[in-house]
């Protein structure tokens, strides 16, 4: 193992000669973490212990902390890092700004320069670097900062090298990172070390872990695999070949191939997307020899940390590559391994242990205690008070975007729906481990029980952490879906655009206790409403401001709030409520819950114009006409810069697009998830019929794509606000491709959706300067 390099530092007017400001990888161990990061010192631990790790360097911590002092801007960056506020989004961006302008806009000291320089010539000339981040915190069991600070492929040249070596620095100030390290209460000065190692032009690539991370098995170990580089796997891009195998010998158990729509090839020093044909991407991409050799590679790091691991690894002419290694964090209770009780579908993902709590309606809340598992038929908006104190939510019936879903994904708690028979098979008090990813109930505690306390005493928290990334520009707007009032401080911390859905019957029917809105408006609760709705959205619209927060209008389905109280007065009975009273045809009919919500509209914007308004299911044009008289007799109607939005829900707004333009209607978001419902004819709540549920469907598809392309003709803005991009990259990237101005995704999907947009974005200007050129 390699010596540690850490000394005592001297001071700025002795010169560089020690401690190292640039040190090779075959230098450091991981006793250097304070010196080179998490990264740095992975790799130069895998080096010493004779693994195949591309040859490169590292800029340490030191040089970081040195540079900021010989240039004279340390102690302003610490006095604004220290002032940061992290629960003031606007404050902390000012602040992150300057800091990070600070950093990239100063001059290398020429002593570390030429260091870089020499470190450089040794990789080779003409060679193409990645430069990556290193936090000092990083990879280790504790914080992550998973994907937080910059990394850069394909650089070349020692300026360009240089400057992002600065923008590695300067990201550890983003406002991600940031509030990142106020969560996790670290309040030291932040240090950050930079790798730079060669690029390897790999033709396979992929990801190894040495226990399941599926199941929390450490008897086995699960290899990821795909064509060309490693990025389409990390980023979630492609359906990568998955491989399972036993320890300690590496014997292959499984094999599920994947289909792998593309692969990234390197090409003259940049980045080019290869479309693979079917026969192609239905290729395997290791042999079962090749896997039980990364496999066995993979058992002997583990062996060597003495820990379960997360390797990164390539392939190039024939030679095997580590690119990265970190202790995998998510293994402390061992996988759930009592009787399987039920099954249904993996609604909401994370593995909660409590007791069973069954109920048949909102009005037995009262029975539920805090953390237990709440079992029920089938949930709907009033059961949104409840279902906050849970562990975890089971259900017979609903699909994947029913209500439960939606509500529990939001909330972060594990949800399973669709069991068929929970409600009759589980029993009141018995303890179970719900498992949200593999859609599972099992007997006995096999995790740890969640604790959940009342949200009037500990708001409810966004899983800021778990995805947090760093602030690259994107030119599709990011928004997040919303509906729970009380996570938007925390939500608002997250690197989106604002918020693309805002439901209103979910924030209704929280406040109002499970009374039906008309219910209310008929025992002169007017007043009531309106107040309610006020005091709800300001708790959104300011911690968002002055990003935008688009509120969708009430969209009541009568089977849903038939069951409030008083709610059998105001909701007829029908057989198919998915197609029926619903949405903007509900206001021409009865507009005073609809006047009511206009009046709160008014009064938030007079004190926050961020927010916006959507109107939902619109089928016909004089539906609309009827919609927007209304609006303009209102007090928004005085309202400038007000923007109106409707659901592109119904295959007629394909049609109706350029007159409802002439309307005055400002742009179109795409509700995939009725659309696909209504383009199948598939009820998006049955879980009989929930294999047939596809928004990938050529047919859903092309109508997406003829929306999108009305919308742009007639100069409206388009967005889509389903389930799709926050499941599958794929259909992110093929927004993209389409032009669509902006994706709204739930709030646990930001990450994955970003880094997807992005690289779309990117394959795409590549694809642009490949076609000038060739």
């Amino acid at each position: 193992m390699a010596t540690p390099l850490i000394q005592k530092s001297p001071s700025v007017k002795q010169g560089p000669p020690s401690p190292p400001f640039v040190v090779a990888l075959s230098q450091v161990g991981k006793s250097d973490v304070a010196l080179v990061g998490g990264k740095g010192a992975n790799l130069g631990e895998l080096l010493s212990a004779g693994f195949a790790v591309p040859p490169g360097f590292v800029v340490t911590s030191e040089a970081f902390r040195r540079t900021l002092e010989a240039t004279g801007i340390r102690a302003k960056v610490r006095e604004l890092f220290d002032r940061a506020n992290a629960d003031d989004p606007a404050a902390l961006e000012a602040a992150s700004k300057e800091m990070r302008g600070l950093i990239t806009g100063l001059s290398v000291p020429d002593w570390l320069r030429t260091e870089i320089q020499s470190q450089l010539r040794a990789l080779g000339a003409g060679v193409s670097v990645a430069v990556r981040s290193s936090a000092t915190s990083e990879d280790t069991g504790g914080t992550s900062f998973a994907g937080m600070h910059e990394t850069f492929t394909n650089v070349m040249g020692e300026t360009a090298v240089v400057e992002k070596i600065l923008a590695c620095w300067a990201s550890a100030y983003a406002p991600r990172a940031i509030s990142y390290r106020r969560a996790q209460r670290m309040t030291e000065e932040p240090t950050l070390a930079v790798v730079v190692q060669r690029m390897i032009n790999s033709t396979r690539s992929g990801v190894c872990f040495t226990a399941d991370p599926s199941t929390r098995d450490t008897s086995k170990l699960v290899i990821e695999a795909a064509f060309g580089l490693g990025e389409v796997v990390v980023g979630g891009q492609v359906e990568p070949d998955t491989y399972t195998l036993s320890k300690p010998q590496a014997r292959m158990l499984e094999v599920r191939v994947g289909h792998k729509s593309h692969k990234v090839i390197r090409v003259e020093g940049t980045e080019r997307t290869v479309q693979l044909s079917p026969e192609e991407g239905r290729r395997r991409v290791l042999t079962d020899a090749e896997a039980e050799l990364l496999g066995a590679i993979a058992v002997r790091v583990e062996q060597h940390y003495g820990a379960p691991q997360d390797l990164e690894w390539a392939e190039a002419g024939g030679s095997w590559y580590l690119v990265q290694t970190r202790p995998i964090t998510t293994l402390e209770h061992g996988p759930a391994e009592g009787t399987r009780l039920v099954s249904g579908l993996g609604a909401s993902p994370g593995e909660a242990s409590g007791k069973v709590r069954i109920l048949r309606s909102p009005a037995e809340g009262p029975r539920f205690q805090n953390g237990e598992i709440l079992v029920a038929p089938m949930t709907s908006p009033d059961w949104v008070p409840t279902i906050r104190r849970a562990a975890a939510l089971v259900t017979d019936q609903g699909g994947m975007t029913c209500h439960a879903a939606i509500v529990s994904r939001e909330l972060g708690i594990p949800c399973i729906v669709g069991t068929r028979d929970a409600t009759s098979t589980l029993r009141d008090g018995e303890l179970v481990t719900v498992d949200g990813r593999r859609g599972t109930v099992v007997e006995g505690a096999a995790a740890a029980k969640v604790e959940v306390q009342e949200p009037q005493r500990t708001p409810a928290k966004a899983p800021a952490p778990q995805v947090a990334v760093g602030s690259e520009a994107l030119g599709t707007r990011l928004y997040v879906n919303l509906a729970i009032a009380e996570k938007a401080a925390e939500v608002a911390k997250l690197d989106v655009d604002g918020v693309g859905l805002l439901r209103a019957e979910f924030m209704l029917m929280d406040a109002l206790g499970g009374r039906h809105p008309n219910e209310v408006i008929a025992s002169g609760g007017e007043k009531e409403i309106v107040e309610t709705l006020v005091s709800r959205l300001l708790q959104i619209t300011r911690p968002f401001s002055p990003r935008p927060v688009v509120y969708r209008t009430y969209d009541f389905r009568t089977n849903e709030f038939r069951g409030l109280k008083g709610g059998e007065k105001h909701e007829p009975q029908e057989e198919n409520p998915m197609i029926g009273y619903r949405g903007c045809f509900r206001y021409s009919k009865d507009p005073s819950l609809f006047n009511l919500e206009l009046k709160a509209l008014a009064e938030v914007r007079a004190q926050t114009p961020n927010l916006h308004l959507m109107i939902p299911f619109v089928r016909t044009k004089w539906e609309l006409e009827a919609c927007l008289e209304l609006i303009d007799k209102s007090p928004l109607a005085s309202h400038r810069g007000l923007h109106r939005w409707v659901m592109a829900e119904v295959p007629s707004v394909a049609y109706w697009i350029p007159e409802y333009a002439k309307l005055g209607i400002d742009g179109v978001s795409i509700g995939s998830n009725d659309l696909t419902q209504l383009m199948l004819g598939v009820d998006r709540d049955s879980q009989v019929c929930a294999e047939l549920f596809d928004e990938s469907d050529p047919s859903v598809v092309d109508a997406i794509s003829r929306i999108i392309t009305a919308a742009k003709a007639s100069g409206l803005t388009t967005s889509l606000c389903g389930q799709a991009p926050s499941n599958k990259p794929e259909f992110a990237e093929l927004l993209v491709r389409l032009g669509i101005t902006s994706i709204s995704v739930n709030i646990d999907a930001v990450a994955q959706a970003r880094r997807s947009i992005a690289s779309a974005e990117r394959r795409l200007v590549l694809e642009s300067v490949t076609d000038r050129r060739f």
